[in-house]
């Protein structure tokens, strides 16, 4: 019997799967609204319980001149007002210990990064939050492997784990996805996500910034779905383009829209 994650929140009650969505880092209130304002009601339509997500800073970036935030106050203040004004619950990352009281004011759902998926005080940090924690599978993970972190932030008596698939490394600039993953990611009795958008990456190019294949992302959601997961991840931006980060891989308000009606047929006949 798989962990019934619907009873971890109020609005997961009753829904067919989860639905991570937002722009991959806080760059403005306008933004993050636009984005919800238009996935929201799709959501609510075909039954997908919506987590609202975007980094309140980017500590990971290929180089130290690239987009890292706005500020880390400002933006934990703009995803608090996202939720107090559209009442969505929040997801966003952390990376080190020292950050983890000042997201838990605010979010319903801590992140921990994929190349920060083995840390264990980050992971036993988080977990004693009592949030609901969503890991994502390193690059260089076994998915066998990621259910020993999952171990970790069980060990604080926190069970509310997600388990999020984003690809493995494939030579130095390139993803790939075993879709077996899934399936050997849910052993461990977790909800696993699928993140189309991540999988889709070109990291560590001669370019300077993480590129990326965003015509792979619908197919990616789909396979995942079809594999078995209880949910989608996906990074959903207005104008992607204009975005300092992730620009190459996250999707537009109306190719989210319409990814989402596929996945939600996928689900009615699983």
């Amino acid at each position: 019997m798989k962990t019934p994650w619907q009873e971890w929140h109020p609005q997961a009650r009753n829904k067919v799967a989860c639905i991570v969505a937002g722009p991959c880092v806080v760059e403005n209130y306008d933004i993050c609204a636009k984005v919800v304002q238009k996935l929201l009601p799709v959501c609510e339509k075909l039954n997908f319980f919506y987590i609202f997500k975007a980094s309140y800073r980017k500590a990971n970036r290929t180089r130290a001149s690239s987009f890292q935030g706005i500020g880390d106050t400002e933006a934990l203040e703009i995803l608090a007002k996202v939720k107090a004004e559209w009442g969505v619950p929040i997801l966003t990352d952390v990376h080190e210990t020292k950050e983890v009281p000042m997201a838990a004011e605010v979010v319903d759902v801590i992140q921990i990064p994929a190349f920060l998926s083995r840390q264990t005080a980050l992971l036993q940090a988080v977990g004693a939050t009592g949030k609901i924690v969503n890991i994502k599978k390193g690059q260089f993970m076994s998915a066998r492997t990621l259910l020993f972190a999952a171990e970790k932030v069980a060990s604080t008596g926190n069970n509310r784990i997600l388990l999020t698939e984003r690809g493995t490394f494939f030579g130095y600039e390139d993803l790939v996805v075993d879709f077996r993953n899934i399936l050997w990611m849910q052993e461990g009795k977790y909800p696993v996500l699928m993140d189309a958008t991540h999988a889709v990456q070109r990291p560590n190019t001669s370019a300077g910034m993480t590129l990326g294949e965003r015509r792979f992302v619908s197919l990616y959601a789909r396979l995942g779905v079809v594999a078995g997961a209880e949910g989608v991840f996906m990074e959903v931006h207005p104008v992607p383009e204009q975005s300092p980060s992730d620009a190459a891989t996250m999707l537009n308000l109306e190719e989210a829209e319409s990814l989402l009606h596929e996945i939600a047929r996928l689900y009615a006949i699983r």
